[in-house]
């Protein structure tokens, strides 16, 4: 009977969808709780004896290799046990492991533990040495699971079975955060999203949120499962994984219609955001092309030019945050549709966009009052123009970095602390034009000020910096790096500022 039931449950695995043929057939056999007679083994459904359990391998390589799957070499790589010659370094351990509480079976040859009888199952030996951990009741586990990582989550699965029916508690699984480099993220997703599937066939409506940046072997494929299995993602972060194409974004946002939040930064294949031509054939005139993303962030993405933003900017008018750090190719025009098209920004970044300008700006400043945060850091071709605009019509501005825009001078700085008496971040390092007089407006027009860099402002000396001190109290980070200030004038910050931070170079200041 125990070997018939070994080659039913092999059979089963062997149909599953989640068990697909590059999987290796060599189990790792990790010691479970065996049940307490073959009939009730037998008398498991078909859904129940082929569910499995995600080797910790296939979310994060073990660094222990007593934790290691068999299917791992001690440096984390996989093999082939089917092939003669050794399959290229893998990371993704080929193993699925059977539920525990069944019969462990070895897939090569097919053979069974025995049994322990019912007896020895309830002896009161056994219960005298439960573990302490044992004795917790299924609530306290479930707040211990909670705080897990994904991949340490799918290993408590393979404890026990009581651990295993909590481990997968679908209570458990709004976030999956899987990491590594060389992790063969499309097989993990597609095996994981295969598990949470199968209490709601082919979908799967828990998982909110995943976070795989990092994972470099991420291709369209993982993401092509994510968009078939969950239409409820409202958070997706993918940075670094530069095998990301159009293909698969736009499909993900098609069939997400949650979709909040998504972090395309260092995927430089990507170009733009939209919909697939058959998603936008659905959906009615009134509704439009719209997709709900609000937050943004492509940095580094190299490959965008105008037209994609324009495309981004007509199909997510509700994006709030939207970061397009060193995406170079961009110029002037480009903002003109996000200043049409999305007048919601609350924050944007065009740090190390180089082509932009004083034109630029002025369109940024058609956010008006939403606009809180704007960073255009080594925007060399930005001066006073473009920063009058932007404080003329921004004034709830909170945060600027204009970090080496050279052309910004005294009388700029001026204009923003007039209008933007609220202004609690200011980065103007690197401006060699910034000298004593634009502190001291800063100093008498924005007084709750709390964070200032004046890195390499060859023209500030410990004038601006006594203003500074005697009317900013607040102040809790103030950077003098490389900036010709006496070692007095610090120390007349380090009093009336007690809480501030004073980055500097004069060794003679301590």
């Amino acid at each position: 009977m125990g070997a018939n039931n070994g080659k039913q449950y092999g059979s089963e695995g062997k149909g599953s969808s989640s068990l697909s043929s590059d999987i290796s057939s060599s189990t790792d056999h990790t010691p479970t709780k065996a049940p307490k007679n073959a009939a009730t083994s037998e008398g498991l459904d078909s859904s129940t004896r082929t569910l499995s359990t995600p080797s910790p391998g296939l979310i994060l390589p073990s660094k222990s290799s007593s934790l290691s799957s068999p299917a791992l070499s001690s440096n984390g790589h996989g093999s082939n046990s089917s092939s003669s010659s050794s399959a290229p370094a893998e990371t993704v351990a080929a193993v699925i492991h059977p539920q525990p509480g069944g019969c462990p079976t070895t897939a090569a040859t097919g053979t069974t533990t025995h049994l322990r009888s019912k007896s020895q199952s309830k002896s009161h030996h056994h219960h005298h040495h439960l573990a302490p951990v044992d004795l917790l009741p299924d609530h306290a586990l479930l707040q211990i699971f909670s705080h897990l990582p994904t991949n340490q989550l799918c290993r408590c699965a393979r404890v026990c079975r009581r651990w295993y029916n909590l481990a997968w508690d679908p209570r458990l699984w709004s976030t999956v955060r899987l990491a590594g480099e060389l992790l063969h993220a499309d097989r993990a997703l597609r095996i994981l999203t295969h598990r949470l599937c199968q209490d709601t066939p082919n979908v799967c409506l828990t998982l909110e949120t995943v976070v795989v940046s990092g994972c470099k072997r991420l291709t369209d494929r993982g993401l092509h499962v994510l968009a078939l299995c969950c239409p409820e993602l409202r958070r997706l972060e993918v940075a670094g994984c530069y095998n990301i194409s159009n293909e698969s974004v736009f499909e993900v946002v098609s069939r997400c219609p949650n979709l909040e939040h998504l972090n395309l930064s260092g995927c430089s294949k990507v170009t733009c955001i939209s919909l697939t031509p058959e998603a936008s054939l659905q959906l009615s005139p009134l509704h439009g092309q719209q997709i709900s993303i609000h937050y943004l962030d492509m940095t580094d993405c190299f490959s965008l030019e105008d037209e994609g933003l324009r495309t981004i900017a007509c199909h997510c008018p509700r994006l709030t945050h939207l970061f397009l750090r060193r995406c170079a190719r961009l110029t002037d025009e480009a903002l003109r549709h996000l200043s049409l098209h999305c007048p919601s920004i609350r924050e944007l970044s065009l740090s190390d966009c180089r082509l932009l300008g004083d034109f630029g700006l002025r369109e940024v400043a058609r956010l008006e009052g939403c606009l809180r945060y704007l960073s255009v850091a080594h925007c060399a071709r930005i001066t006073d123009v473009g920063v009058r605009y932007v404080a003329r019509y921004c004034p709830r501005l909170r945060y600027l970095n204009a970090r080496g825009c050279e052309g910004l001078t005294d009388h700029g700085l001026g204009h923003l602390a007039r209008s933007c008496p609220k202004l609690k971040s200011l980065d103007v390092g690197k401006c060699p034009l910034v000298s004593d007089g634009g502190l001291e407006q800063l100093a008498l027009y924005c007084q709750g000020l709390r964070r200032l860099s004046l890195r390499a402002c060859e023209s500030v000396t410990g004038r601006g910096l006594r203003a500074l001190a005697a009317n900013c109290c607040e102040l809790q980070l103030l950077n003098v790096q490389d900036c010709e200030v006496s070692p007095e004038a610090l120390r007349f910050v380090r009093r009336h500022c007690r809480r501030c931070v004073i980055e500097h170079t004069n060794p003679a200041f301590y």
